[in-house]
């Protein structure tokens, strides 16, 4: 194995996240179902939605261990309330809250310290919550806003997968 794939094998691509639970996963699901999608369009599994909180990026597998508890901060839970469905640029179908929720944007950026603290990267990029819904979707024509609301009680440290 060359020595740049086998580091990257010994390490994780992380981020942190908001991930929907059952109720909310139905109706973004319904969400999805109606937006009018073109052949090219990419379109996330339910499995895969999230709210992505930071990106961490490459971190060592070795630190995998410690990263759970040292990540665990405490917050007030708060709900998060859809209603702007979106296309981004580079052909990105987005779900955006209707407004940033002040815990939302406190959580954010305690964790932001929490994550410079261990020695992790954090993005410079000011945050901008949304719920990637498709790829490769830019002749996607988004449906009405949705009105529902996301009960968000914790967040989870995630790997991605590609």
């Amino acid at each position: 194995m060359p020595p740049d794939a086998e580091a990257s094998a010994q390490q994780a691509r992380l981020f942190l996240a908001l991930v929907p639970g059952a109720e909310v996963q139905a109706a973004l699901d319904a969400h999805a179902r109606a937006w009018r999608w073109s052949a090219e369009a990419l379109r996330y599994a339910p499995a895969d939605w999230h709210l992505t909180l930071h990106f961490i990026g490459a971190v060592p597998q070795a630190r995998l261990g410690e990263l759970p508890a040292a990540l665990a901060l405490p917050f007030t839970p708060f709900e998060l309330r859809f209603g702007q469905p979106a296309l981004w640029p580079h052909g990105l179908a987005v779900l955006l809250p209707i407004a940033t929720p002040p815990a939302l944007q406190s959580l954010h950026e305690r964790l932001g310290v929490l994550l410079r603290q261990l020695g992790l990267r954090t993005d410079a990029r000011p945050f901008r919550p949304h719920l990637t819904l498709a790829r490769h979707a830019g002749q996607a024509v988004p449906p009405a806003p949705p009105a529902w609301g996301w009960p968000v009680r914790a967040y989870a440290l995630m790997a991605s997968t590609g």
